[in-house]
């Protein structure tokens, strides 16, 4: 059986290799600024649980794929592949995790194959199964479900190939726990850290969402999760420069960051940082994937949409100081409300987080 027939969405243009760190040669298309998923929906901002179907809509967003794909594929892997080699606790998934793990690697093989079919190809003759990554040059044939024929554990093996972070959650006695995960770019977490704490505890840092429920509702929501029906939803926080790993283990490398910012260089460096959060239940194992999709956006780019550039100004400028502290912001937020005043001509914006 071949899973790469038919394509769900457009082959991505693949840019050579940039740098999330040192010179920091990462930037945005202007179709890469056109689809970038921005989480404001109207001109102000508070924690809600907004969870919504993971339905392949709309065309040609970055929402539509299982797992997006786009220019920045090779970068992030290369990416990746450093942060391991620095520090490979960075994934870990605890041992009888081993069926999720396959779950998952089917569950993204099937996926890319379906959605990329010009990159990726999955050919499976009953249990044993040839996967091909044309962008990263790998292609292995295996038995599903008998680790000592793939070169890495599955669940490793397929994130090592898929751009975004993941993590795995059991789910036991009414509760999630945090069972696994591959995390080289997530936003001041740790999974070494997280490694088996329960769903209240690994959210422990986040302000104000406590005391309004937020979790609980969440937490009530995931547990009735159902096999085929993925949901989505965003986070947000501000970062300086295009870095991806912003790891607590790392924090002696970017902390300094935040102290740089300046009027004359606050459009290059201040960055708003999306995560595109999908959570997918796992037909055999039960379990619960998380994926976290990163995307990075300067305030430069991020101005040449008008309606972005006034919402966000007004989303920043009136967001509570302790919420500000939360998204990584407060020390520069004053830079950065001037650098974007001068873009909001206090015109009305249209609903939604779509461009005009």
């Amino acid at each position: 059986m071949n899973m790469s027939e038919q394509a769900t969405v457009a082959a991505p243009r693949v840019k050579p290799v940039e740098t999330f760190r040192g010179d920091f040669t990462y930037s945005n298309s202007p179709e890469a600024i056109r689809r970038f998923p921005f989480p404001f929906h109207r001109d102000d901002y508070m924690y809600s649980v907004n969870i919504e179907p993971h339905d392949g809509t709309p065309p040609g967003s970055a929402y539509a794929p299982a797992f997006d794909i786009d220019e920045h594929y090779l970068s992030e892997m290369a990416e990746r592949r450093t942060v391991l080699e620095e520090d490979p606790k960075r994934c870990q998934v605890l041992p009888y995790m081993m069926e999720a793990q396959w779950d998952t690697l089917e569950l993204m093989m099937t996926s890319l194959a379906a959605d990329y079919p010009e990159h990726f190809s999955l050919t499976c003759d009953g249990d044993t199964w040839t996967w091909e990554n044309r962008l990263l040059d790998i292609r292995d044939t295996f038995t599903f479900k008998d680790a000592d024929t793939l070169p890495l554990e599955p669940f490793e093996y397929i994130t090592r190939q898929v751009q975004g972070d993941f993590t795995l959650h059991g789910q036991r006695n009414d509760m999630l726990y945090m069972d696994g995960g591959m995390v080289t770019c997530q936003a001041d977490w740790s999974l070494d850290f997280d490694l088996g704490m329960n769903f209240y505890e690994w959210h422990g840092p986040v302000p104000r969402a406590h005391e309004m429920g937020v979790f609980e509702r969440a937490l009530k929501y995931l547990l009735t999760l159902k096999v085929g029906s993925p949901v989505r939803r965003l986070n947000w926080t501000m970062t300086v420069n295009p870095r991806m790993d912003t790891s607590p283990e790392n924090y002696d490398k970017w902390g300094i960051d935040r102290a740089t910012i300046t009027p004359d260089n606050v459009g290059e460096l201040a960055h708003l940082r999306v995560e595109l959060q999908s959570l997918w239940r796992l037909p055999r194992s039960n379990a619960i994937l998380f994926s976290i999709r990163c995307y990075l956006i300067s305030m430069e780019e991020l101005a040449t949409v008008p309606k972005w550039a006034r919402r966000l100004h007004r989303v920043l400028r009136d967001l509570p100081e302790d919420l500000a502290d939360y998204k990584g912001f407060i020390g520069f937020r004053p830079t950065v409300l001037d650098y974007l005043a001068r873009y909001d001509d206090g015109a009305a914006t249209s609903p939604g987080g779509a461009p005009d």
